[in-house]
């Protein structure tokens, strides 16, 4: 019935995080400063883990595939957004709109997987450290990224199953920093309802049932630790404390986006903040820091790198 008298919208307006200039000029100087950290501190986790030979481990391996998803999930997101508050043109075509909600739903679900990935390493690493090579072996390690790869793929492309069919013939006007799928779909001239509930079930059931599943695995965990010695507890909370931060972090706001999907007050632009500017510079930070064999290696990769420019 909207067929005969609709002209269909070929942009749609980012609102981002304020119309006030000020604060635009602040947000431009964060967005910019986090992102050149987070492209450097990933970066520097990827390059650090492939180069230096003893960190090639399980672990290691899933932790520089998570901060090459994190490096991707910001890049997706953040330099547009340094772009519109640096130009002021806070514009996306329809086409880029649709293909940043793939990309993200990709990126997010191959996250949500990975993260299942690093529970089982440590699972596997703590509760059965004799055979540990044997069971997070090399093929295992790639047949768990290929899988939270291709999970991601399918779930964004059920997600898109669901929105491809809308029409859009205005308002045009997104408030976020980038294509959020609730307020893309609230913009469609049919009633959502249907589709407003999938996207709901989908990421919204997916991500609480993957945090539920990875916080009790984490307290399986510890239980099994404090059942064996209770000595060791303290030093598997102390190796699982980063794992559990990082959970909370990129979880929360996943969690509220979709199980409260179409809020009255626009919190959800800024709790995506943590998913696409805090969290993805925090995983280094939290990672690295805390663990001293990845200090170490960053140490040798600095010396390796400082006396090739003596050379050079």
């Amino acid at each position: 019935m909207y067929k005969a008298n609709y002209s269909e919208v070929s942009e749609f307006v980012l609102l981002g995080l304020s119309t006030s200039r000020p604060m635009q000029r602040f947000f431009f100087v964060f967005s910019t400063v986090f992102y050149v950290s987070i492209v450097l501190g990933n970066l520097f986790v990827v390059f650090t883990v492939i180069f230096d030979s003893h960190l090639h481990s399980p672990m290691y391996f899933l932790l520089a595939n998570l901060s090459f998803i994190d490096l991707c999930l910001s890049t997706v997101t953040v330099p547009k957004m340094i772009s519109d508050l640096y130009s002021g043109k806070n514009t996306i075509s329809s086409q880029e709109c649709v293909i940043q909600i793939f990309v993200l739903h990709i990126l997010g679900g191959s996250e949500m997987v990975l993260l299942i990935a690093m529970a089982l390493d440590r699972y596997v690493a703590i509760c059965k450290p004799l055979h540990y090579l044997t069971i997070m072996n090399l093929q295992m390690c790639i047949w768990l990224l290929v899988g939270a790869w291709v999970i991601g793929l399918i779930h964004s492309v059920i997600q898109q199953a669901f929105v491809v069919h809308l029409h859009f013939c205005g308002p045009n006007e997104i408030d976020s920093f980038y294509c959020d799928l609730p307020r893309f779909i609230k913009l469609a001239c049919v009633h959502t309802y249907k589709v407003e509930f999938m996207v709901t079930a989908n990421s919204g059931f997916i991500s609480l049932g993957t945090f539920i599943l990875l916080i009790f695995s984490y307290i399986f965990i510890l239980f099994t630790v404090w059942k064996h010695s209770s000595n060791g507890l303290s030093k598997a909370l102390s190796t699982l404390s980063a794992h559990i931060t990082v959970v909370v972090l990129f979880f929360g706001p996943c969690i509220f986006v979709y199980v409260w999907p179409f809020p009255t007050v626009p919190v959800d632009k800024f709790l995506a903040i943590l998913d696409f500017m805090i969290t993805p510079i925090l995983n280094p930070a939290i990672y690295t820091m805390r663990n001293k064999d990845m200090k170490m290696a960053m140490r040798r990769l600095g010396s390796r790198f400082l006396s090739l420019r003596k050379i050079s």
